[in-house]
């Protein structure tokens, strides 16, 4: 199993490293050997001393591997002369087709929860974020912006069928996994169909894909509302599927209830190639101060061994997903985790060390059960 590793910016390097330690212990649980690693150097930093913001090959190797794991982008004091971010992550999922924007939302208990109703401690959905149209395909890295003039920039908003009867096909997919494994099931469309002709195309291929799930349960939502219902009652949602930057603003909404980008997990995936990353920024100002919460870097990584199992046909690396999972569920149940974002007294390196703990301990308690 070849890993393509991206440690990228500020605390993308603590983080994957935490993540890939977790990962392996998983893996050697699990009876799979280590995962081999391709380090490409990508980033504001490699921008900032090279001028190119990927090694030269470094997106063909990225593509070549099994997987790719990123830690994060970006520098506020670095970037391109029109004042946008560097940003090769998006060129990846353009370049690769990552259309299916995967971004889990779980309340675990001692965990901030940002709203009072106890309804929400049983908060787990998945927005659904297409990841290479809607607006983001004029992000600036593509150069597909008409500026008209010192007046006037139009952004385009771009719906296809071929790309987003994908997403729907994977949406419905998601929702049946969801429900076999005891949620709701529930797939809901985010759009602005009444006020755009490209999202009420967006509605139209929903319910073309929809006539071939006859058994998933729908139901229909503007993006407006959807924010709103966010917050009144987050519970009643199982799987959200969107527009590109509907996703991006919805998503870090709703990991805003459930504690923060400490907590926000990310799967980008595609026909062939998938890239897993947390969601939150690079946080230069804590890199290598051992305060980074690596959760949601972790539970990316647990994203990837589920992806793996699926593509390289291997349902052991499910096992080693599931060992990851349990170990953060059990660590806040047991309030044995306590992130330093969340006010707690652990950093990075004891946050990971408690996770390997608890992996060992489960992985020890199951042995002896099946014994």
């Amino acid at each position: 199993m070849r890993i393509a590793l991206i440690k990228g910016d500020g605390i993308g390097v603590d983080v994957s490293e935490a993540t890939m330690a977790v990962v392996e212990t998983a893996l050697q649980k699990t009876g799979h050997a280590k995962p081999s690693y391709d380090e490409i150097h990508a980033g504001a930093g490699y921008f900032r001393d090279t001028g190119s913001d990927i090694e030269a090959d470094g997106e063909k190797r990225a593509e070549e591997a099994d997987a790719i794991f990123l830690g994060a982008i970006g520098l506020p004091s670095i970037r391109h002369a029109d004042g946008t971010e560097i940003s090769p992550h998006l060129r990846l999922r353009d370049a690769f087709g990552l259309y299916a924007g995967v971004r889990p939302v779980k309340a675990y208990p001692n965990a901030p929860q940002r709203l009072a109703d106890p309804r929400a401690s049983g908060i787990d959905l998945v927005i659904l974020r297409e990841s290479t149209e809607g607006l983001f395909y004029s992000a600036a890295t593509h150069n597909r912006s008409l500026v008209v003039n010192d007046e006037e920039v139009q952004d385009i908003l771009r719906i296809t069928r071929k790309t987003t009867t994908k997403l729907h096909e994977f949406a419905f997919n998601l929702a049946r996994k969801r429900r076999e494994r005891g949620s709701s099931g529930k797939l809901t469309c985010v759009d602005k169909a009444n006020v755009f002709t490209s999202l009420a195309f967006f509605r139209q291929l929903f319910d073309e894909v929809k006539a071939r799930y006859p058994d998933v349960d729908v139901g229909y939502n503007y993006v407006d509302a959807q924010a709103l219902d966010l917050v009144r009652k987050p519970w009643e949602f199982d799987v959200l599927v969107t527009e590109n930057m509907f996703g991006d603003i919805l998503s870090d909404l709703a990991g805003g209830l459930v504690g923060g980008m400490g907590m926000a997990a990310c799967a980008e995936i595609g026909d062939q190639v998938g890239l897993f990353q947390p969601a939150h920024g690079s946080a230069p100002d804590i890199m290598g101060q051992d305060k980074a919460n690596p959760l949601a870097a972790i539970l990316s990584g647990a994203l990837m061994l589920d992806y793996l199992s699926e593509k390289l046909d291997d349902p052991g690396l499910a096992d080693a997903a599931d060992l990851i999972n349990a170990a953060v569920d059990t660590g806040f149940s047991q309030n044995a985790l306590r992130p330093m974002e969340f006010g707690g007294d652990m950093g990075t390196r004891a946050v990971t060390e408690q996770i390997l703990a608890t992996i060992q301990d489960t992985s020890a308690a199951r042995s002896s059960a099946s014994a």
